[in-house]
């Protein structure tokens, strides 16, 4: 039998953009002469859904418009995810469509309620062995733990979390000798290196439970802060049938494979299942950065990007992001079909740069030949410039506090990647607001007595314009905050913070530094190399004063290794402590009680701020924001006895 998994990339509740994408994943799969698909978990609605799943109306809409899917099944079967209610529970289902006619519903059993999932909050979990039934307009059909069979081949379910508990619990060791085929239809959350997990998750499911496995992930942004990959894995006995390249800027990813069912499965050792190769973290940060941008950008109808770009490596990374964006997406949809998804250029436009031949979606088009270029890697690297022109505009915001370092570190990078690039100061703006404290309180402000507000004010003066700016060109501004500042509050709210989206939220600032210089070498980024010399700072205290991000907080790297004992691990500070000083030994075991104390403190007076923060990715197999994957009070004790106590 050829099976397929087809990832794609949704919207929730856009019933319009869903239903069209699933119909295109179906003629494909028919085109490729697929006997089975599977679509991914919830590919109807969109995962993302949150509070919607608790109407009635929303499964509701859903199970209607399923009914305009089963005439597109003809000569083929077909699973379709979507929420079903019943008696005021709603229920995580598969739908299993065939030649016209829905063959009936299997639910998720257990439910994803750590990190990013808070499943329990919108799904009940069905029962293992039980079914009932769903009714729509005179039709009946059977829900809950079932199998199915098409063309003499039983197959049963795991949706996504299933997969994920204990061989002895989950549902494939009931459907063990009962099915030949486990279908796992998952809406995946990406995480760096996650990938490894699912193959070998995958991998051993197959071999455990002696069957062939398909898999089918969600693909892209769907809903703003989580990206999926759009994984798909079939395995057989523990040998690897299928797997595709992740993060397609495609709206479909359809892949397929034939399996021989008739022939036997004979026992395989664990160890006969090969490793994948490891993971390249900054390569795949690169391509999920990329694609979380691109959807958010088309997904919210701007025009592009707008950054206030100091120089420094959080903003210049998120520079090279939407490059790469170009880059990356141009490279795989072709120029013309690039700029027609981003919904940002008209038909003439496209047209003037990418040529009247439209591109198929595995060809790059090049545009009209510049005759000074005759590579056409060249003549693309020049389309892509004049495309991120459109799509990126910067502004170096200076003060007498910025150094000549900074500037160029951001003009130069602007330049190279094609960026419209402004520099204008704000020193006039920043004398005013210091002028009326100073009128009203009657007195000097200096920084011996005003040292934050006079750093804070600053920061805060950038914001106004810079929005100005992104507000005209309806574009979206992106704020430039790392995982390691939100942590540690070490940002000015209604400054730097402002934005509509904040990229990097979820990366912490030792990886962004080691990130620049892999885009530097690997990438070609040669502009980097000035940030790449520079000591992160926020630039906001006199040059005199040599400010700098670690001599304000502490070295990056042991704040980023308390953060993850603390709020990973879910250590204690007395832990903490503990394992750093065996951790660091040739560092004074009083700097580091030192560091752990001012962590902590930072942490918990900085609530407010990260419940505050603009909408950020999921990159990391944890972030810091409380919509997302770590809950803290605002207002709390602030660790006051558990530091007393070091």
């Amino acid at each position: 039998m050829r099976i397929a998994g087809a990832a794609l990339n949704q919207i929730p509740f856009d019933w319009t953009h869903n239903l069209r994408v699933i119909r295109e994943a179906i003629e494909q799969a028919k085109a490729a002469g697929v006997e089975l698909l599977c679509l991914p978990e919830l590919c109807l609605t969109g995962y993302g859904c949150e509070d919607l799943f608790l109407s009635d109306w929303l499964p509701e809409q859903a199970l209607a418009h399923l009914q305009q899917i089963r005439p597109w099944t003809e000569g083929i079967c077909v699973v379709v995810g979507l929420p079903v209610r019943l008696q005021h529970r709603t229920y995580n289902t598969a739908a299993v469509l065939r030649d016209g006619q829905i063959l009936g519903f299997a639910a998720k059993q257990f439910l994803a309620n750590d990190g990013v999932h808070y499943e329990p909050r919108f799904f009940h979990p069905w029962p293992a062995g039980e079914t009932s039934t769903v009714a729509w307009e005179g039709e009946e059909w059977t829900l809950g733990d079932m199998i199915f069979e098409h063309q003499g081949v039983k197959f049963g379910f795991e949706i996504c979390e299933d997969a994920w508990r204990p061989d002895n619990v989950r549902p494939a060791c009931r459907l063990q000798g009962r099915v030949d085929l486990i279908v796992n239809p998952s809406a995946s959350h990406f995480a760096m290196s996650k990938t490894d997990l699912r193959y070998q998750l995958v991998l051993r499911a197959s071999r455990n439970f002696n069957c062939t496995y398909l898999y089918a992930n969600l693909l892209g942004n769907e809903a703003g802060r989580i990206t999926y990959d759009g994984e798909i894995l079939v395995a057989r006995n523990g040998h690897l049938l299928l797997r595709n390249q992740l993060m397609s800027f495609k709206e479909v990813d359809m892949e397929c494979v034939d399996v021989d069912f008739t022939v036997p499965l004979e026992p395989v050792s664990l160890d006969a299942i090969d490793p994948l190769p490891a993971p390249d973290e900054y390569r795949e940060l690169n391509q999920a950065l990329s694609l979380a941008l691109f959807d958010y950008m088309r997904k919210a109808r701007s025009r592009g990007f707008v950054l206030s770009l100091s120089g420094g490596a959080d903003s210049c990374l998120c520079a090279v992001s939407v490059a790469e964006m170009v880059r990356l997406g141009t490279t795989e949809l072709g120029t013309a079909e690039f700029m027609r998804r981003s919904g940002c250029f008209t038909a003439e436009e496209i047209e003037t740069l990418a040529g009247p031949v439209a591109p198929t979606p595995d060809q790059n088009t090049p545009g009209p030949k510049d005759a000074s270029l005759t590579d056409p890697d060249e003549q693309q690297k020049a389309i892509n410039k004049q495309l991120t022109h459109r799509l990126l505009t910067c502004a170096y915001q200076g003060t007498v506090n910025s150094s000549d370092d900074t500037f160029n570190s951001a003009k130069e990078l602007a330049d190279s990647i094609g960026a419209v690039f402004y520099n204008w100061e704000i020193d006039q703006e920043v004398s005013g607001y210091v002028g009326k404290i100073q009128h009203a309180l009657n007195r000097e402000l200096s920084w011996k007595t005003d040292d934050l507000a006079l750093q804070n004010i600053q920061a805060r003066v950038r914001a106004p314009a810079i929005w100005l700016l992104a507000n005209v060109q309806n574009c979206l501004l992106i704020t430039t905050s790392n995982r390691s500042e939100a942590s540690v509050g070490y940002c000015t709210m209604d400054g730097d913070t402002a934005g509509s989206i904040s990229p990097i939220g979820g990366v912490d600032k030792d990886f962004v530094k080691k990130w620049l210089r892999w885009a530097q070498t690997e990438l070609g980024y040669t502009a980097l190399s000035h940030v790449n010399n520079l000591q992160p700072t926020a630039e906001l205290r006199p040059l005199e004063e040599k400010q700098t991000d670690e001599r304000d907080l502490m070295p990056y790297i042991i704040l980023n290794r308390i953060e993850r004992l603390a709020f990973y691990d879910r250590l204690s500070p007395q832990q903490v402590l503990a394992i750093l000083v065996e951790e660091e030994s040739a560092i004074d075991p009083e700097l580091l009680k030192t560091y752990v104390k001012r962590f902590y403190s930072l942490w918990s007076r900085n609530q407010w701020k990260r419940e505050r923060y603009a909408p950020s990715f999921h990159l990391d197999d944890y972030n810091v924001d409380p919509r997302s994957w770590l809950r803290f009070p605002i207002l709390s004790g602030g660790y006051t006895e558990e530091l007393a106590n070091l």
